[in-house]
């Protein structure tokens, strides 16, 4: 936890603890974390309450008696703090902690970061020690993808350049319902107006930025509207027989449907999303696979190693 974050979570609890209103001069004396000369310390006070308040957190102001001009104190009420936690464990924190890492910059984040703050504050430690070294990361390498997560979250609809399956580029105007992941490729759900019903839309074949359309109304997504559903068929899957050398080619292995004992070789059969990534998995696997049935998927094999001849001679 950072220094900042730390302070953060010691102020909450502090104005949580309180059952009066407490002076800044006393949060200074007793919150670690405020430090330097009297100057310093209120800008990082003034930032740290801007800081709760954008997380969602109610600070109520008063003072010791109204009839007094007494200094301003502060303290968070506890019912307008309150979380169901129901049975919430360190690992479900640490999993929330790197759901809040893959969301830093998008939409998310305050909403994120406000949930850890609270888990936090009262005592619900992170074990990220629990979680597997190799746990997977959200991420997007398209530079629009903050753009997507505001949109829906705001409702409005976006305009971008898509490239077709016949490589024709068109605009297109969407009102987002949904983003996702599926077969590690990332896709956008909406309501294209241009086709007046809703579609789906692979980042890689966005060209260039996406952005806000400047004329478009807000709009609501339907209740019955179902992302998981939409994408189930996003990818065609394509099937090919394959021979493994026993003993090798473990992810080919681990993606087989169907195994055959051939003495030597095992037949495989699998289904796939994505011809070019499976030559490339074929490739690696060097003399030890064989594309047996899929003249795509053989004749990409082959091509790639005409290609890696040519190159390299």
């Amino acid at each position: 936890m950072s220094r900042k974050s730390e302070r953060l979570v010691n102020l909450t609890i502090a104005l949580l603890a309180t059952k009066r209103f407490i002076t800044k001069s006393e949060i200074f004396r007793t919150v670690d974390g405020y430090e330097g000369t009297a100057e310093t310390k209120e800008r990082m006070f003034e930032r740290d309450k801007d800081d709760l308040r954008n997380l969602g957190i109610e600070i109520e102001v008063g003072s010791f008696d109204p009839l007094f001009d007494d200094e301003a104190g502060y303290r968070i009420r506890p019912e307008s703090y309150a979380l169901n936690l129901n049975d919430i464990s360190g690992e479900d924190l640490a999993l929330l902690s790197l759901a809040a890492e893959a969301w830093r910059g998008a939409a998310l984040d305050g909403a994120a970061q406000s949930a850890l703050l609270r888990l936090s504050s009262i005592g619900v430690v992170s074990d990220i020690d629990a979680l597997p070294a190799m746990t997977p990361r959200l991420s997007s390498s398209h530079i629009s993808f903050e753009t997507l997560t505001t949109a829906i979250t705001s409702r409005i609809p976006v305009i971008f350049n898509y490239i077709a399956s016949e490589l024709s580029v068109e605009e297109r105007i969407v009102n987002p319902y949904g983003i996702a992941t599926r077969n590690g490729h990332w896709y956008l759900v909406g309501f294209d107006h241009k086709r007046k019903g809703i579609r789906i839309f692979r980042f890689d074949r966005i060209d260039g930025d996406i952005a806000k359309a400047s004329k478009g109304k807000t709009y609501e997504i339907p209740k019955d509207f179902d992302l998981a559903a939409q994408l189930s068929g996003a990818d065609a899957l394509m099937k090919s027989e394959l021979d493994i050398r026993k003993g090798k080619a473990h992810v080919l292995r681990h993606m087989a449907i169907d195994v055959e004992d051939m003495g030597e070789w095992d037949r495989i059969r699998i289904s796939y999303p994505d011809v070019e990534r499976m030559i490339k998995l074929v490739l690696w696997h060097g003399a030890d696979a064989k594309v047996v049935s899929n003249d795509s998927l053989r004749s990409g094999v082959m091509q790639a190693l005409l290609d890696l001849v040519a190159l390299h001679g």
